[in-house]
């Protein structure tokens, strides 16, 4: 609920600033509470105010400059804040923008208040992403359109947001993270004061989380200790809030084992604590070499680096964007990621010449005075007075629109009725006689996978409320899952009788692949931290067998799997060459079996086919493989005509003779699978191009489970969420199997995912 003091805004002058504050424990809440001080004291007479996020149902014991705090995910929280920032005219407001810290799907609330200001907006962008999912990229485009200005604090933030996002230079302002004004001071003058005055000290702070590398900075410790054995490792800062409620201190606790495990957990000292500024300046201080051996190339904000920097210090960083550009030309030493021996030779280098290192921390302290925080806030206040300069018709379209009519109310609700009728405590099972469980034919991997990866789909913040919650579902799919795993060969049996007895020693090569699917999706989308981490381990010794496969269609599969998997550990050697190898063997299949007429991966249309198309569109544009796209689009391309009937609704390659390049195709049976499969293949198609005709075909193939097919028959039980096992020449097969079930049920999760989000978006267009 929004918290609104009486009297809130007198009518004078004023600038506000939204994002997180302090006392919230996070880079953003210490930045704008920072930036707030240095535009205030350089304002002359306009009035600072703030509106900060508010992360927790208890309201933080704000300072007397919040006058307004918005629940981070109640839209109409913000809808207000829009309204009374209105009537406060103030003159402009200053946006700090992460995803992650507004509410609604990659933070589009805030586009909702932004849409209903009637002031200049400038947006500090804290991250840039060069490769955005499709919510994120919406959302960055609908902030470069409503902000008048956009500052970012590095020029290759600068680049990106032109190259990628299309913002003219003119509209960018480059100003740096601002630092204290701090003296240059030797490191033993502070040392006394924290009980190491004989030591040399190296320093990492900051919210603690895996991103930030210490692992690898330890893991340097002892080569560094054996010229050097005075050395100790300074650790400062709390586990990031959110990881400590995902995970608790699982990640400090591998640390600290680490240095045990190594010797030397008397050299690495952990502060775990949010420490106030003033102390902050006496660690820093004390250092002699910070460390910030950070993971992600992509960083292109590192306020502690900023800090460190400013006060003097000499550097050894991994080289990520922020870092790069400010430690260029001498300025601090860069070393690889995830290179324990490189950071132990650039430390020593620096400990074995004083003198040079301390030139080095010189240097960097006389380039830095340009960022300490007065000479930021004058900056500011000059993009400010440029955003007010501009012209700007209010209220405006603040996103572009698209042609097709994303109609949300045409959709079914999600209903989770037949699949919780179709399971048990072991999983579910997979055929129905009629709606009615069919215990003879008991479970089998392949639709425990299927189900497992509706459940993570029902997890997405674009997904509408279900009263259901899936959690318990998922956790027996998962553990099905993990009892197929035969650990011993390293593959997923399939087949279970109903007395839970293994009916072989290993399944088939696309039941593997559809396992490794499921459980790569529990990777990323699982909220359930066990269920990570059960994903992530099946992975891992699930994995190797996929190279082994014959199947395409099990190698597209093992892909879809791979690239989530990759987006939670982007540098897995073994699902790098893992993604590689099967994009290469799905192009070679196209060009061995492709003609100019039939430029398909095989002699024939079988099932699943348009799953091949959407592990190259997915997975291709971060592959070596150029041309992966590009093919992925082709195929799909040709094959949408061959899946549609002449009067132009969906019909599927039936299931008795498919199709070859030589015969017409089979019309019957249809399955749901295909159904499936062309729906998230167009979606994915559509997501990358932004071609409305995908969307198009999305709902075409999805029309097929309500009626609009052959027979003018629905499939799909909205009352319940089943759905018939297909379509005869003249009649539905009445049985509700899991496979047909979950078919729908995906193909629904997807495309209301995918509507919803789209509504929200088009909702901000007048």
């Amino acid at each position: 609920m929004i918290k609104l003091p009486m009297n809130l805004f007198p009518q004078s002058r004023q600038i506000a600033f939204l994002g997180n504050y302090v006392p919230r424990c996070c880079g953003v809440a210490t930045f704008t509470n920072h930036l707030w001080q240095a535009v205030s004291g350089q304002a002359g007479d306009s009035r600072c105010i703030v509106i900060a996020v508010n992360d927790r149902p208890d309201c933080y014991a704000y300072p007397p400059e919040v006058r307004l705090s918005i629940e981070q995910k109640d839209l109409d929280s913000y809808l207000a804040a829009a309204h009374k920032l209105n009537q406060s005219r103030s003159d402009v407001l200053c946006v700090q923008h992460e995803f992650g810290i507004y509410g609604g799907a990659a933070g589009i609330h805030l586009v909702s208040l932004l849409r209903e200001v009637r002031m200049p907006v400038v947006t500090t962008l804290h991250t840039i992403l060069q490769e955005p999912d499709p919510a994120q990229r919406l959302v960055m485009e609908a902030l470069t359109r409503r902000s008048d200005r956009l500052v970012v604090m590095a020029r290759k933030g600068a680049e990106i947001l032109m190259e990628v996002y299309g913002v003219p230079e003119s509209a960018i302002d480059v100003i740096p993270h601002g630092i204290p004004d701090m003296p240059f001071t030797a490191p033993h003058e502070l040392k006394g004061r924290l009980g190491i005055a004989d030591k040399t000290v190296l320093l990492t702070f900051g919210l603690l989380g895996p991103g930030k590398g210490i692992e690898h900075a330890i893991r340097a410790l002892p080569e560094i200790i054996l010229s050097h054995p005075d050395v100790v490792y300074l650790i400062l800062g709390a586990t990031h809030p959110h990881l400590v409620a995902r995970e608790g201190e699982t990640y400090r606790t591998s640390l600290e084992h680490l240095a045990e495990d190594l010797g030397i957990a008397e050299q690495v000292l952990f502060f775990n604590r949010f420490v106030s500024h003033d102390e902050l300046q006496e660690f820093i201080n004390a250092a002699d070499i910070y460390l910030t051996p950070y993971l992600n190339e992509q960083q292109i904000t590192s306020g502690a680096l900023a800090y460190v920097f400013g006060a003097g210090k000499a550097v050894v960083s991994t080289p990520y964007w922020h870092a790069r550009e400010l430690l260029a030309n001498g300025r601090g030493r860069l070393v690889p990621f995830r290179d324990p021996p490189a950071i132990a030779n650039a430390v020593r280098s620096l400990l074995d010449d004083p003198a040079g290192m301390l030139e080095i921390g010189r240097y960097a302290y006389e380039s830095s005075r340009s960022s300490i925080w007065p000479a930021v806030g004058r900056r500011y206040l000059e993009s400010f007075d440029r955003a007010r300069s501009r012209p700007r018709a209010i209220p405006g379209p603040v996103l572009a629109k698209s042609s097709y009519s994303t109609r949300p109310g045409k959709l079914p609700r999600v209903k989770l009725d037949h699949l919780i009728r179709l399971s048990d405590g072991t999983g579910i099972f997979q055929h129905a006689t009629y709606n009615v469980p069919n215990f003879h034919e008991g479970y089998c991997t392949d639709d425990n996978a299927r189900a497992f990866i509706l459940c993570n789909l029902l997890e997405d913040p674009a997904m509408p409320h279900t009263k259901q919650d899936p959690d318990l579902l998922a956790t027996r799919y998962l553990a099905f899952l993990a009892a197929a795993f035969d650990r011993e060969s390293g593959r997923f049996r399939n087949f279970m009788s109903h007395s839970r007895q293994w009916l072989e020693s290993h399944g088939s090569e696309d039941s593997h692949g559809r396992a490794l699917w499921s459980i790569g999706i529990g990777t990323l989308r699982s909220h359930n931290a066990g269920h990570r981490r059960l994903c992530n381990e099946l992975f891992e010794r699930g994995l190797p067998a996929s190279l082994t496969f014959t199947s395409p269609r099990a190698w597209a599969f093992s892909l879809l799997g791979i690239h989530d998997f990759l987006l939670t550990r982007p540098d897995h050697a073994e699902s790098l060459h893992a993604r590689d190898e099967l994009i290469a063997r799905l192009l070679e299949c196209q060009q061995q079996s492709g003609k100019p007429d039939w430029p398909w991966f095989e002699a024939h249309l079988t099932y699943e086919n348009a799953r091949l198309c959407q592990a190259l569109i997915r997975c291709g544009p971060a592959s070596p493989h150029s041309t992966a796209l590009e093919i992925g689009l082709n195929t799909l391309r040709w094959l949408a005509p061959r899946q549609q009937s002449p009067v132009g609704h969906f019909r599927p390659i039936g299931s008795n003779g498919y199709l070859n390049s030589t015969a017409q195709p089979a019309c019957f049976d249809q399955q749901p699978v295909e159904a499936q499969a062309m729906v998230a293949a167009c979606l994915e198609a559509f997501r990358t191009t932004r071609d409305d005709c995908w969307w198009r075909e999305a709902r075409r193939a999805f029309e097929w489970f309500l009626g609009r097919n052959d027979l003018g028959l629905p499939l799909a039980d909205p009352a319940t969420g089943g759905c018939r096992d297909g379509l005869h020449p003249d009649r539905a097969n009445e049985n509700q199997g899991a496979e047909s079930s979950l078919a729908f049920q995906i193909s629904l999760a997807e495309l209301t995912a995918a509507e919803h989000l789209q509504h929200q978006f088009s909702t901000l267009v007048p």
